[in-house]
């Protein structure tokens, strides 16, 4: 298996809305991104699936090794031997997968955030910096793009916290606030619980309402930031935003029960948000 099948296979696997909105990429830039998100899929899944934390601390350890060869020029994991060829030409830095696996390492470190702010730069790590590559592949000629692009990171991952509340409490993890739970009256006990009915309670969805007003607003902002110089090429970037705001908004209309399930949109479905997004900005 070459490098570009490795990544190929390793981001068609994930079912995730990245790989549907850019399969309509031309091929040099599809093959970027996809290498790209293959590396954030490999040091992710080390966090996730690793059962013991210093197991995972030594993966991770050899990724940050392993990226800085590869900057090197002597890249030996075919991730990094198909991600190395793209970096020069699109701007891709070691400082940005650096800062992917800082996230991934806070992952590690703390399980739960205090406030927004200390939120945000966690967000910033796994989701705004990731933003900014995919937004330099895409193609970009403005600054503000960048704005853009962090702030859609920022959407999309506020997003993703909404929608694994169930999943990362099995995993121990609550991403929500601890300030924001205290002031709806939730207990994280509530939340690691997962359990029905009872979890469920009004204070519950209070609480999921305002976390899916603030991803909304967020939404709403990085599509405001967006230059028209650029909107034709960030169409990939639009194309995910619609993937999440309408899987947002399937977990509104039901009632966010995301305790004991994981919502997500079919992957015809998901086809059908990108191509609609790709033809209303040709």
């Amino acid at each position: 298996m070459t490098p570009e099948q490795y990544v190929e296979d390793k981001a068609a696997k994930s079912g995730s809305s990245f790989y549907y909105a850019f399969r309509f990429l031309p091929p040099e830039r599809r093959a970027a991104i996809t290498a790209f998100y293959a590396f954030c899929r490999e040091v992710d899944d080390v966090v996730d699936e690793a059962q013991d934390a210093s197991v995972a601390a030594t993966k991770l350890g050899w990724w940050r090794k392993e990226v800085a060869t590869a900057f090197a020029g002597e890249p030996s994991h075919p991730v990094m031997k198909a991600l190395v060829p793209h970096t020069a030409r699109y701007g891709i830095k070691i400082v940005h997968l650096q800062s992917v696996l800082d996230g991934c390492e806070m992952d590690l470190q703390q399980s739960r955030y205090l406030d927004f702010s200390g939120l945000s730069r966690y967000c910033h790590l796994v989701a705004g910096v990731v933003g900014e590559v995919a937004a330099n592949i895409f193609g970009r000629s403005e600054d503000a793009t960048v704005e853009y692009a962090h702030r859609l990171g920022l959407a999309m991952q506020l997003t993703n916290i909404i929608r694994d509340v169930g999943d990362d409490a099995r995993r121990g993890r609550i991403y929500i606030p601890l300030d924001e739970l205290k002031r709806f009256d939730v207990k994280a006990s509530e939340i690691l619980q997962r359990q029905a009915p009872w979890g469920y309670s009004e204070r519950f969805t209070s609480l999921m309402r305002f976390q899916a007003e603030r991803a909304h607003r967020a939404f709403d902002e990085a599509i405001a930031l967006l230059p028209d110089a650029d909107r034709r090429t960030q169409r990939p970037g639009l194309a995910m935003a619609q993937i999440y705001q309408t899987l947002l908004r399937e977990i509104e209309s039901d009632g966010f029960q995301v305790l004991h399930q994981r919502v997500a949109l079919t992957p015809l479905r998901k086809v059908w948000i990108a191509m609609r997004t790709h033809w209303r900005e040709r």
